[in-house]
């Protein structure tokens, strides 16, 4: 299953080396020089991990680290030219994975990249495990408590995207982009009358929720 990779480099022939090499192994790269559309597309896109510099122009890659980290729990690796272990052990505090200095062979690159999925998916498992919703994403379902839930193709997709990012913050831009069968409910497109009827779905009572919880001005976040 090919995993998608988004990587900020400003030295573009290297990202274009490292990109093509990674591709050998099923793995979908997006390069972006620029560090501020490289944010931007972490907040639209899915990627299963980000690959960092940290001299970038007009932004520093630690102040990119520290922004990711604080809305996404996507895995991180830094690969950068400095060498002040003082950067190194920054990166590794503000919630980078790992610390790749240059330069290196690609194939130690694709290591660490495994590596660090592997560490990433075992913590899904532990955590879906102690969960109470199960998402099956073969079968299309939901088990919340053991049960399957009798859930419409807007309620799947909007519970899906909150297990996938549980005790995450999702904003309500979010949850509605990745819902495309919103538009198809009629009068009941509305997400908050999708929610509502999520959480009856789960007993779980909107004053005092203990799973979906509403976040002010943002959106929602889904407790295990």
């Amino acid at each position: 299953m090919s995993m998608s990779i988004i990587m900020i480099e400003d030295d573009e022939e290297l990202a274009v080396l490292l990109a093509d090499f990674l591709r050998k192994y099923d793995l979908d790269v997006t390069t972006f020089p620029d560090p501020f559309i490289g944010i931007s597309a972490i907040s639209i896109n899915k990627y299963d991990l980000l690959i960092l510099d940290l001299s970038l122009p007009g932004l520093d890659g630690l102040e990119i680290c520290k922004e990711v980290r604080e809305k996404s729990d996507i895995p991180i690796i830094i690969s950068s030219a400095r060498s002040d272990v003082e950067d190194k052990i920054k990166g590794l505090e503000l919630g980078a994975d790992d610390y790749l200095p240059k330069p290196y062979e690609p194939k130690e690159l694709y290591a660490r990249i495994m590596s660090v999925i592997r560490r990433y998916r075992k913590s899904d498992k532990e955590i879906a495990q102690k969960s109470n919703f199960v998402l099956n994403e073969d079968a299309k379902n939901i088990r919340f408590k053991g049960s399957v839930l009798k859930l419409t193709q807007a309620e799947y997709e909007v519970l899906s995207t909150l297990i996938e990012r549980i005790g995450c913050v999702v904003s309500r831009r979010d949850l509605i982009r990745l819902a495309p069968s919103l538009g198809d409910e009629g009068e009941s497109r509305s997400l908050d009358v999708l929610i509502s009827r999520i959480r009856t779905k789960i007993s779980d009572n909107s004053k005092n929720p203990e799973f979906l919880h509403s976040v002010r001005g943002i959106g929602y976040r889904l407790d295990r």
